[in-house]
C-alpha cells in the first residue's frame, strides 16, 4: 500500500479516466475523495464498489469551475480525514466545433470548467499542501493541447493553458516540496470515443505507432506512479500516454 495514510481528490472521478484513477489511488491505500457534478448514481457505485474491497472513498458533488465550489470539495477533504496529499485535476468537459459554428458560450464553458476549475481546486490544495511542506498535484491535460485538432479551439486552448499552468505552478510550489505535473492523454477507450464510427477508430489507430486505442488504466497507472515515491524528484513535467501518437 504505496499511498498508505494519503489522501487524494479526483474530480471528475464518477466516469471514464477520473475514474480509473479514483480506484487506482484508492487500492493503492490512498483515502479518495470523489468529485462528480451530475452523475451521482455512477458516483455511488464507485463509492460502494471501493468499500467493498474495504478501501476508503467519499463522495461530494460540486462544480470545480466555481471558485467557491472549488473551495468546498477542498475542505471537505480536510474536514473528512485531516489532510490533503494529492490532487489530480481531471475534470472536463467538450463542446466541439469549427470556430465560425463555435459559440461564445461554448468557449467559454471550456474554458471555466478544463482550465479555471484546474487552477481553482489548485489554489485552495495548494493552500493546506503548503502547511503541510508536501504534495502532489497532478493535471490531466490533452495531446491536443500540444498540437492542437480542427474543431477543439476551446478544447486545445483549454489543455495548453493547463500545460502552462503546470510548470508555472511546479516553479512556484517547489519550495514547498509541493510537485506539478500534467498527463496528456491521446485516444483513450471512454464512452467518448464508443460513439465514434469503426472506420474512424480504425484510422485513427493507423497514426498510432502501438497500433491501438489506449485504455483508462494506462492513464491512471502514469498518475499513480506520479503519486508514489519514485516520482519524488520530478516536477514540471508532461507526459503523453498515446501510444506514440505524437513524438
Amino acid at each position: 500500500m504505496y499511498l498508505k495514510d494519503k489522501v487524494a481528490v479526483v474530480t471528475g472521478a464518477s466516469n471514464g479516466i477520473g475514474r480509473e484513477i479514483a480506484k487506482r489511488l484508492a487500492e493503492g491505500g490512498a483515502a479518495v475523495v470523489i468529485n462528480y457534478r451530475k452523475s451521482k448514481e455512477k458516483a455511488e457505485e464507485l463509492k460502494a464498489e471501493l468499500h467493498s474491497l474495504g478501501l476508503q472513498a467519499e463522495i461530494f458533488q460540486t462544480d470545480v469551475a466555481v471558485f467557491s465550489e472549488a473551495e468546498k470539495l477542498i475542505n471537505f477533504a480536510i474536514e473528512k480525514f485531516g489532510r490533503i496529499d494529492i490532487l489530480v485535476n481531471n475534470a472536463g468537459i467538450t463542446a466541439d466545433n469549427l470556430i465560425m459554428r463555435m459559440s461564445e458560450d461554448d468557449f467559454d464553458r471550456v474554458l471555466n470548467v478544463n482550465l479555471k476549475g484546474t487552477w481553482n481546486c489548485s489554489k485552495h490544495a495548494a493552500k493546506y499542501m503548503a502547511k503541510q511542506r508536501a504534495g502532489r498535484i497532478i493535471n490531466i491535460s490533452s495531446v491536443v493541447g500540444i498540437v492542437g485538432n480542427p474543431g477543439q479551439s476551446n478544447y486545445a486552448a483549454a489543455k495548453a493553458g493547463i500545460i502552462g499552468m503546470t510548470k508555472a505552478l511546479a516553479k512556484e510550489l517547489a519550495k514547498r516540496n509541493i510537485t506539478v505535473n500534467a498527463v496528456a492523454p491521446g485516444f483513450i477507450k471512454t464512452e467518448m470515443t464508443e460513439g465514434l464510427k469503426a472506420e474512424w477508430i480504425s484510422e485513427i489507430e493507423k497514426n498510432i505507432p502501438l497500433g491501438r486505442l489506449g485504455e483508462t488504466e494506462d492513464v491512471a497507472k502514469v498518475v499513480a506512479f506520479l503519486c508514489g515515491e519514485g516520482a519524488e524528484y520530478i516536477t514540471g513535467q508532461v507526459i503523453n500516454v498515446d501510444g506514440g501518437l505524437v513524438m
